[in-house]
């Protein structure tokens, strides 16, 4: 129904997982106006690259959620978004992060009491590069670790995780 691009498969992929995808975007760019604006891409991308999914190569909801991700950790490098950053008043910038910080609207899902039962270095690299958007360079950087370091505990911590997720399927 997906690929061939049905109406209602939009409706239903959209009532389904625009939540979870809010979630996974609203706790990377911390901002609810920017992901708003941020969702609308990622379903016109996954509508648009449908055909592209392999289910071969992992579940779909897996698929869906790099989409998101990639889009969001997009944006937050994008010159216009650091323009409207450098262009917004220091006030209400500290205001929304503050009141963002306050609340946790981004987990949808569950995916936080599965995240806390990774070891507490486990959780940073998952946070710092799905969260955060660093990279894996940045990430060494970041906390003073060899590259290939950051790239064993990341895959690790990747398969810990894959692991736990089990249950949830």
């Amino acid at each position: 129904m997906l690929r061939q691009q049905n109406e209602s498969g939009f409706h239903h992929l959209y009532d389904n997982y625009s939540g979870a995808l809010y979630g996974v975007i609203l706790r990377i760019v911390q901002s609810k106006e920017y992901t708003e604006e941020i969702i609308q891409d990622v379903f016109v991308k996954i509508w648009n690259s449908i055909h592209q999914y392999d289910a071969a190569k992992g579940r779909f909801y897996t698929w869906m959620i790099n989409i998101a991700r990639n889009t969001a950790i997009d944006y937050l490098k994008s010159k216009s978004f650091q323009n409207q950053l450098k262009n917004q008043p220091l006030p209400d910038f500290v205001y929304e992060n503050a009141e963002l910080s306050t609340t946790n609207n981004s987990d949808f899902i569950g995916f936080n009491k599965v995240l806390e039962s990774l070891e507490s270095d486990k959780q940073e690299l998952i946070d710092l590069a799905y969260y955060q958007g660093f990279t894996q360079s940045e990430i060494s950087e970041k906390l003073n670790m060899p590259l290939g370091t950051v790239k064993t505990k990341m895959r690790n911590a990747l398969i810990k995780l894959k692991d736990l997720l089990k249950d949830y399927q």
